[in-house]
């Protein structure tokens, strides 16, 4: 048994959610997110919370079942809410400014990089070492955050590089004499 899917996900006050075929759809005030249902889990909406259970007892479902649980929770929780991933950028002459649709990083190449902001995110940079990414759609936010992270992860000698806000740098000692 799931002890995850077993949870009722709790909608609350000002979102919407309806099962239409095979979508699950939810509405909030900040925005509109869809899902596609799997056919081994079945979906209920009752009493102001959406009920996830496996639909029939094979390994597939049951697999399945807490998965399909926490995409629900995050739908839910994306709609109402939304998330927020801030990165960090340290190192002399490292820095990030927005021009447009478009995030220009100063990451000690010979040139600077330019990202192209996907639809339904929306990045602020307060200040020039600090990029905060948000959106409603988890899965969009996280993948933005490590394509801008990839271009320079935090190197373990000085800790220079784009990290996640919290995020533990291993630092190491550099050579002896």
């Amino acid at each position: 048994m799931s002890r995850i899917g077993k949870q009722p996900v709790a909608i609350p006050d000002g979102v919407t959610a309806e099962i239409k075929g095979s979508e699950l759809s939810a509405k909030g005030s900040k925005g509109t997110l869809t899902m596609t249902l799997i056919d081994d889990i079945s979906y209920e909406i009752e009493d102001g919370s959406i009920l996830v259970k496996p639909a029939n007892d094979t390994k597939r479902a049951r697999a399945y079942w807490g998965m399909q649980r926490t995409f629900v929770a995050n739908l839910i929780e994306g709609v109402s809410e939304g998330y927020t991933k801030v990165l960090e950028i340290t190192g002399v002459g490292y820095r990030a400014q927005m021009q447009g649709k478009t995030l220009k990083l100063q990451l000690g190449f010979s040139h600077d990089v330019n990202y192209a902001i996907p639809e339904g995110i929306e990045i602020k940079t307060p200040d020039q070492t600090t990029i905060e990414i948000s959106g409603i759609d988890k899965q969009k936010v996280g993948q933005v955050a490590a394509e801008i992270r990839a271009w320079r992860k935090p190197e373990p000698y000085k800790g220079k590089g784009i990290k996640y806000r919290g995020e533990y740098v291993f630092r190491k000692e550099g050579k002896k004499k």
